[in-house]
């Protein structure tokens, strides 16, 4: 998608709601459009939008094997709650098995570098595989969550899945989040309650303070940038 396309795009959903938002994405043209997400607050929200409108978009998210039993809690309450099926990814069991055997299970801890190969196994190597044949993808990112994550525009373009995305919260704020999840009654995390803002594998997220930065609770023994490698490339 052409850097002028995208800007046009951003100056024309700027003012939507995000109904309307989305009913406008629909008449683009896009041929397969994929929504992942994690049972986030924000991917709540858009998760409600997209199964309670039916619109033909498919909804996947990444099981990595190490989430909170929380968060398969929200994932189970999300399919009771809109009759939906939601498409389920795992990483490669060899790649798990070599890793952990050659490893152990904690080797994320000791360096940034065995960190990210974790991730990479877990995480963007399933991405991969689910982003496969899509030509538009969906997430629930917001501007504000995060220094890395500022620039954040509605419409951008992942170089390194070479993707356009749709970042349809991008502007909003998380009481406004918060806000629409309790209005719709919307199934959520139940670690939100406890601190845990922003929820990842277990073993990689803690509860945060107040003061705090949303993202500090996930990989917080690194000092270096903060992400998994899902959303490291994106240019609005």
């Amino acid at each position: 998608m052409e850097n002028h396309r995208i800007e046009k795009l951003n100056q024309t959903f700027k003012d939507y709601s995000l109904e309307e938002a989305f009913d406008h994405l629909l008449k683009l043209g896009f041929k397969n459009i994929a929504f992942s997400t994690s049972f986030g607050q924000e991917d709540q929200v858009i998760t409600d939008v997209i199964f309670k409108n039916d619109y033909p978009i498919e909804v996947f998210t990444l099981d990595t094997g190490r989430l909170f039993e929380e968060t398969h809690k929200v994932f189970g309450d999300t399919q009771t709650k809109y009759n939906k099926n939601i498409i389920t990814y795992f990483p490669n069991s060899d790649a798990v098995q070599k890793l952990i055997s050659e490893k152990g299970p904690y080797s994320f801890y000791e360096s940034p570098e065995n960190r990210k190969e974790c991730c990479g196994i877990r995480k963007v190597n399933p991405l991969q595989k689910a982003l496969k044949g899509v030509d538009l993808w969906i997430t629930g990112l917001r501007a504000s969550q995060s220094s890395a994550r500022h620039e954040i525009e509605i419409f951008g373009y992942d170089n390194a899945f070479g993707l356009p995305k749709f970042n349809p919260l991008a502007h909003w704020d998380l009481s406004t989040v918060e806000k629409y999840l309790e209005q719709h009654n919307i199934p959520q995390n139940s670690l939100h309650q406890k601190g845990f803002v922003s929820i990842g594998c277990a073993p990689c997220t803690r509860a945060v303070k107040a003061d705090e930065d949303i993202r500090s609770g996930r990989w917080w023994w690194e000092s270096s940038k903060k992400e998994c490698g899902l959303h490291l490339n994106t240019k609005s």
